[in-house]
């Protein structure tokens, strides 16, 4: 099945390649917000100073943390130029410029936690993972309200009204080729962040976000408070495999789309971050 990497990430949150047009760069979201970029294949590193010095970043909160951090980076396979960022709390980003300048975006995305007013606020939207699919025009956020779906390169955004026992959590992934199937581990909101019912399980859309599978089998069904992060899934490149970590140091692979898992390990620490290599 390949080699699954599980680890635990402190203060830096994610690493993102940029596309074949861009060999040797690298792109890293820090807390508290910071964006980074090396060219050099992580020998050396350099901060991006328009998004850190960008005045609406003060509205910028933190979504379970003290401080706000940039935990998704999408890079566009088109345009190495182009990236889009995911902030918790401050929304998703966009630069077309190498990160020169920057704007936000995410119109439709709903914060409930905020005044009326300000519900609808692009910045104010608590992103917990922002991931792009297949086609680089549409993209799957995992919100702290629910499943947003955009089909317009994160413009605007629909939100997901049904998606199995619980439309909150952290992580996502998109199917490497066929953009209208994603996976997200769902779990009680807030508080409660443990499993819905003390079960485990994935929720799986092959249709764009319209019907969902609950996949359980292999996973554990009763007292289990296992949450899975924001960067705790992770899909190989052919689209069959995936591999789940969890807090509470659970490890689980599917071969099958998520249909079937199995165990790798109870006995972990908690573990931040899959990856196939």
């Amino acid at each position: 099945m390949g080699r699954v990497i599980a680890w635990s990430l402190s203060k830096m949150w994610v690493i993102e390649p940029g596309p074949a047009s861009a060999p040797g760069t690298l792109w890293t979201g820090t807390l508290p917000g910071g964006l980074f970029r090396s060219t050099d294949q992580g020998s050396s590193w350099q901060m991006i100073r328009a998004l850190w010095d960008e005045p609406r970043r003060k509205f910028w909160m933190g979504g379970g943390y003290d401080l706000p951090g940039i935990h998704s980076i999408c890079v566009d396979p088109r345009n190495a130029a182009t990236l889009r960022v995911g902030v918790s709390t401050g929304g998703v980003w966009i630069t077309r410029d190498d990160g020169a300048s920057w704007e936000i975006c995410g119109k439709g995305m709903r914060a409930d936690w905020v005044p009326p007013d300000m519900a609808f606020e692009p910045n104010a939207q608590d992103v917990h993972r922002l991931v792009q699919s297949a086609d680089p025009e549409e993209f799957w956020v995992q919100h702290h309200n629910g499943i947003f779906r955009s089909t317009d390169a994160c413009a605007s955004f629909t939100e997901i009204e049904d998606a199995g026992p619980s439309r909150f959590g952290f992580a996502a992934v998109a199917h490497p080729t066929d953009p209208r199937t994603a996976w997200f581990v769902p779990a009680i909101k807030d508080e409660r962040r443990v499993p819905v019912d003390g079960r485990l399980v994935v929720t799986r859309t092959r249709d764009g976000g319209k019907t969902f599978d609950v996949l359980s089998k292999g996973l554990p069904q009763t007292h289990a408070y296992h949450l899975v992060y924001r960067h705790g899934l992770a899909i190989d490149p052919v689209g069959e495999r995936l591999a789940m970590g969890s807090t509470t140091g659970g490890l689980w692979v599917s071969e099958d789309q998520g249909d079937n898992w199995t165990c790798i390990s109870r006995d972990l620490p908690p573990i931040h971050s899959v990856r196939f290599a």
